[in-house]
């Protein structure tokens, strides 16, 4: 098997692409700026404006989703990782 079809069939994302990334924890005044840090730090071409923020019917709860400019696995590996080890954020999908 080639290297390209071993990369191929390890993902079965086309990169590059646009990949949205949906984050929730509890609606503290910091979560939205750590998750967006978290994105930028990955993702150079990562913009917080494109973010799209809903809060809870509750309000406990906001859940962002965020817009990112995916080269590769290891690069969305990277922000999972990073994103689900955050105190403030309690799930990501």
């Amino acid at each position: 098997m080639t290297d390209n079809k071993a990369k191929q069939e390890e993902s079965l994302i086309e990169y590059p692409c646009e990949f949205p990334i949906k984050v929730m924890g509890l609606d503290d005044p910091d979560f939205y700026v750590c998750v967006n840090k978290i994105a930028e730090k990955h993702d150079p071409e990562f913009s917080p404006d494109e973010t799209k923020e809903k809060k809870s019917s509750n309000g406990k709860y906001t859940s962002l989703t965020l817009n990112i400019h995916a080269k590769d696995k290891a690069q969305l590996d990277n922000i999972y990782q990073d994103l689900t080890d955050h105190d403030l954020v309690k799930w990501v999908l």
